[in-house]
């Protein structure tokens, strides 16, 4: 099911030189969601609340802050929900929105052969993916202008390596060209970094995913380092938040909370804590929580370390620690060794 025929093209706004108007930008909202259930049961992980908005929507409003004009999202778990969230979104931001539905996962590789196959994505133009599963904050902007000055057929934006975190690690020479991601390309050429999420495929890269199902790692990014020279590395060491399981996005939420806004820099908008249209009574005690849209806090209820969903519910008197409060379900997320908590 598609929902937008024309193809979706970078605005004039910030991207204004010639050599960036044939761009096009896509954010992956097609995953399971498995790590984070049960918040993800009835709705797509893209789509969850992050400080009372959807995920989804921090991604566009980089985007359009980027100077683009519309986006494409693919959807599978949980479509009308995913859809609906990104299209308020969008609405919200003046953007266009083009929807491509995957009844079977086509995975990180061949959603962009649906896209193309579709019509929503013109053969002829760069293409920015972003994950709809973290937030980063990422110059999007220079992104773009490596990518094109260095005339990659790919580029990947990478960050120092978290300690412990168990991604593959990608490998770059002295002159940022990628020479190893995970088991593919050669070892030992730069030091271990993470991969964000965030790259730009040019057409000819496009061109060598097969139709179906794909990993965009072994099926696009593996030939294009045995061709050496053709995959670019830009290094952007902001804030990247990873919402995978309910302690990252317990955690997320806390590290937004107890510190600066880290896309402000972006020109991209801070939701409060509390939504304007949250209930929360005089005697409540809430410390380091957010409270959505509609949900309700009743008298001398204590929340500490909590992130309530809009519409969701406590009663009078209760007291919350580090729990995820739905309008169906309730996520306690035991403290990590290390961690911190609020008092």
């Amino acid at each position: 099911m598609v929902a937008q025929k024309q193809p979706l093209r970078a605005g004039p706004v910030r991207l204004c030189c010639a050599a960036m108007r044939n761009l096009q930008a896509v954010i992956l909202c097609a995953g399971l969601g498995t790590r984070l259930r049960p918040l993800t049961l009835a709705t797509a992980k893209p789509a969850v609340p992050l400080l009372g908005r959807p995920l989804v929507g921090y991604g566009l409003e980089l985007l359009q802050r980027a100077g683009f004009d519309g986006a494409l999202i693919n959807t599978h778990w949980q479509p009308e929900a995913m859809a609906a969230a990104a299209q308020a979104e969008a609405r919200a931001l003046g953007m266009g929105l083009a929807v491509s539905h995957e009844p079977e996962i086509l995975g990180t590789g061949g959603v962009f052969r649906q896209l193309r196959a579709s019509g929503l994505l013109d053969p002829a133009s760069d293409l920015l993916v972003l994950n709809g599963d973290v937030l980063f904050d990422v110059d999007l902007p220079r992104v773009l202008e490596r990518h094109r000055a260095t005339g990659a057929a790919a580029t990947m934006v990478l960050r120092p390596m978290p300690p412990g975190g168990g991604y593959s690690p990608v490998e770059a020479d002295a002159e940022g060209w990628i020479r190893r991601i995970g088991p593919h390309g050669v070892a030992g050429r730069g030091t271990g970094r993470l991969f964000t999420g965030v790259h730009v495929l040019s057409p000819r890269a496009l061109d060598l995913l097969p139709p179906g199902e794909s990993g965009v790692v072994e099926r696009l990014y593996a030939p294009l380092l045995a061709g050496g020279d053709q995959v670019q590395a830009v290094e952007e060491p902001g804030t990247w938040l990873d919402l995978g399981d309910p302690a990252g996005y317990l955690e997320a939420h806390l590290t937004l909370l107890g510190g600066d806004w880290p896309l402000a820099r972006h020109g991209v908008h801070r939701p409060a804590a509390i939504h304007p249209e949250a209930r929360v009574d005089a005697s409540a005690r809430l410390v380091r929580t957010s409270v959505g849209a509609g949900a309700q806090v009743g008298a001398g209820a204590v929340l500490d370390d909590c992130v309530l969903w809009p519409g969701a519910r406590v009663a009078d008197g209760e007291r919350l620690s580090r729990t995820i409060v739905t309008g169906s379900v309730r996520v306690a997320v035991p403290l990590q060794a290390g961690g911190i908590s609020g008092g």
